[in-house]
Parts: C-alpha cells; sequence; structure tokens
C-alpha cells in the first residue's frame, strides 16, 4: 500500500519525491531499542522508510527511564520490541514492521538477516556480540552505521561520524577495532563516537548482570537522554544517507 505522503511532505519538499520513493521501498534493520536504537528507529519511521525490522530481547525496565524513548509507566516489564511495534504503526500504518525477539549474535544472525536489508543500524553496547554482529556484516557485505559509546558523555558537539579506522578517544571503539583487526576486518564500518574524554567518576560501583555477556555482571554508566538521543538521529541521519547516496547531495 502506498504511504500517505502528507504525513512526509515537509521531508519531501526537502529531499525530493524521488529520494521519498527510494526511503519508501527501502528496508532498515536496527539492532537494540535502548538508549540510541529507540531513538533510532523514532526517526526512521518519520522520514518515510518502508520497512523497519526490530531486533532487541529485553524488556522495558526502571532503570531505561532515563534516556529510551520508550520506557513510560504503562510500559513496564513488557517487551521493547512489542512496545516499539506499537509506536511505529501509530506514527506510520503503513510501514512494514518485523520484530525480532532475540538477543542478536553469531548464531542467530540468520534468523534476523533470512530476508533482506538496505542498511543495518547497530546500537548495542555490550563489546562480544557487537565485533560478532559487525564481522557478519562486513564479511556479507551489508551496509551498516554503528554507534559507539554514547554513556558518560555531555557534549554533543563532540559527537562524529567516521569509519571505525578513523575513530579516536571513545573506549568502546578502542575496543571494537581491536577484535576487528584480529578477525581481518580493519574498516568498513561507519560509525558514530564521541571524542570527548570521560570521567572515570561516572561508572557506579554497583554491579548489574548484563545479559548480552552470559549473564556477567558489569557496573553501569551514567547517561544523559540528550547526549543518547542525539546519538539516535545521527545513526538514523547517516542510514538514511547511505540509502539515498546516489540521489542526494548532502
Amino acid at each position: 500500500m502506498p504511504f500517505n505522503r502528507e504525513k512526509f511532505k515537509r521531508t519531501e519538499l526537502l529531499l525530493g519525491s524521488r529520494a521519498m520513493d527510494k526511503l519508501e521501498e527501502s528496508t532498515a534493520t536496527v539492532i537494540g531499542l535502548g538508549a540510541v536504537g529507540s531513538h533510532a528507529i523514532e526517526a526512521l519511521a518519520r522520514s518515510g522508510i518502508g520497512k523497519l525490522k526490530i531486533v532487541d530481547f529485553d524488556e522495558i525496565g526502571i532503570s531505561n527511564f532515563n534516556r529510551q524513548l520508550l520506557a513510560l509507566e504503562p510500559n513496564i516489564g513488557r517487551l521493547k520490541t512489542d512496545v516499539a511495534f506499537e509506536r511505529l504503526k501509530q506514527i506510520n500504518p503503513d510501514m512494514q514492521v518485523e520484530c525480532f525477539n532475540i538477543l542478536c549474535h553469531k548464531d542467530t544472525f540468520d534468523d534476523v538477516f533470512s530476508s533482506g536489508t538496505d542498511i543495518v543500524v547497530d546500537a548495542i553496547d555490550s563489546l562480544n556480540p557487537k565485533v560478532n554482529i559487525l564481522y557478519e556484516l562486513v564479511k556479507r557485505k551489508i551496509p551498516v552505521v554503528s554507534s559507539m559509546g554514547a554513556a558518560r558523555r555531555k557534549d554533543p558537539l563532540a559527537i562524529k561520524t567516521g569509519d571505525i579506522s578513523e575513530t579516536i578517544v571513545c573506549p568502546l571503539a578502542k575496543s571494537v577495532r581491536k577484535r576487528l583487526r584480529r578477525m581481518g576486518v580493519d574498516g568498513g564500518i561507519h560509525c558514530v563516537y564521541s571524542t570527548e574524554i570521560s570521567k572515570k567518576d561516572t561508572v557506579s560501583d554497583i554491579l548489574e548482570k548484563n545479559y548480552f555477556d552470559n549473564g556477567r555482571l558489569r557496573n553501569p554508566m551514567g547517561s544523559l537522554s540528550m547526549i543518547s538521543g542525539i546519538f539516535g538521529y545521527i545513526v538514523a541521519l547517516e542510514a538514511v544517507k547511505m540509502i539515498l547516496h546516489n540521489l542526494i547531495e548532502w
């Protein structure tokens, strides 16, 4: 069913009808619906993307409220994919939304990508699954925009974009680069990252369970909704730019 273009009229005024046609026929996959990913899917839906595949295994909890778009009182304890599906359909009922309530890693990769996608947004912050997902995407030549660390940052002007090989300062990006290099990947991953030097006292002494890394305990990090949201909107913008690279001069 063709989209109701009245909803996207102002976007079409800026980008043009050919660009809107391209977005409407395109598929984006967003892995992780938390601090960055929840804002990314919002932006993609409001940009007129035709199909969204959303991937997250987690439920909405109290600790999500300071930074995650889907965290509202009635949603506590609900699956993030279910809440996201409802919100996305309220934005654009004509958009196709496919939900994967699973932990995406090397063993479940084929479940998510059994059907094609034009772009992937990697919005997870756990190192092992992140590296394995990025490796598979590069190996299969699937375009990706990867969010590096948004936590422990306060300066929006320090947020940059570039290839993984160009990232500096960000500890998460450094660890991802190092591991990918050992796997034979030196670049080819478009990233959003911050050059802000974070302070050590922005990490909690209290350990919490991290389900991404086999239930290991890790220290929660301080974060701001404004910075996480900006990361999410920038990764969405970069994804749209990659989809429209032959149509729009940015």
